[in-house]
């Protein structure tokens, strides 16, 4: 049930590399034209998913708990394709979603910035400066999306398996180092612990999910693990109102058959003068 997620930087050649390793394993890419295919069954639309997709939070409160929303239902879909196993995510912290299971194969896909912008002016028929501002800004709203919501550098080497620079290698090898690399031995997991390990993964998004759309409960400091259809909850709310709804949804969530509660109750300090 091996899964492939490819991190890429904008010009470094990796979309049409995933395309063509899909097609020669005959794996299903999920990109941004499957997700928002997908966007309408899970309540989104896909100017939602055009806001919310790789992109670092606004740090506007209003609009960050509908981007944060947003953002887990497009992981809920990236998870429930994952499941259906032979998968290529391309972008969208697919690794870092994904972190607990074994069987994956961690993909960056560079090149340098000059080339880069080079081949994105000839792709789009921009000029190059404007080619030059967007591959610029690119870089720096991915690598903030991953540093913002996995608290991980996204230009560190130690978090792939494979780094593949494409100034001189042709896609031709680009393709042909990634379906050698998924066979390695050591990417085995079986397909049964696999889909065990996503199917928690699921859970915890679902309830995650369920916890944000309240509009009750701050989820910020909820820390929520689910394992062999048990979850855990932990971290701290700020009223027992908030504590008492937290452990209801995750009760009432199909597939979650029983809940460890360890949330603290912490609350807010309204009046400093009153302490």
């Amino acid at each position: 049930m091996a899964i492939i997620t490819i991190s890429r930087q904008m010009g470094s050649g990796g979309i049409p590399v995933a395309h063509k390793v899909a097609e020669t394993l005959g794996y299903t890419l999920i990109d941004g034209e499957t997700i928002v295919a997908a966007a309408e069954a899970y309540g989104l639309s896909a100017e939602a998913v055009e806001e919310a997709d790789e992109k670092p939070p606004h740090f506007v409160d209003k609009l960050d708990t509908k981007q944060i929303l947003d953002l887990h239902l497009i992981e809920l879909i990236i998870l429930e394709y994952a499941l259906k196993g032979n998968v290529i995510i391309y972008g969208r912290g697919g690794q870092d979603l994904l972190n607990e299971i074994k069987s994956k194969l961690r993909i960056r896909i560079i090149a340098p910035f000059e080339d880069r912008v080079e081949r994105w002016a000839e792709r789009e028929w921009l000029d190059p400066d404007r080619a030059r501002y967007l591959v610029r800004k690119s870089d720096q709203q991915r690598g903030g999306f991953i540093k913002y919501y996995f608290d991980r550098d996204w230009d560190d080497p130690l978090h792939y398996d494979l780094t593949i620079n494409t100034q001189h290698l042709s896609e031709e090898m680009a393709v042909q180092l990634i379906c050698s690399a998924i066979k390695d031995s050591n990417l085995a997991e079986s397909r049964s612990e696999c889909k065990k390990k996503l199917n928690d993964l699921i859970l915890r998004k679902r309830l995650e999910i369920a916890i944000i759309s309240d509009g009750g409960i701050d989820p910020y400091l909820l820390e929520i693990k689910v394992k062999g259809g048990v979850a855990f909850l932990d971290g701290q709310v700020h009223s027992q109102e908030e504590k008492r709804k937290t452990i209801k949804l995750a009760n009432n969530l199909d597939g979650i058959d029983q809940v460890q509660d360890a949330i603290k109750v912490v609350e807010y300090r309204t009046n400093p003068a009153e302490h």
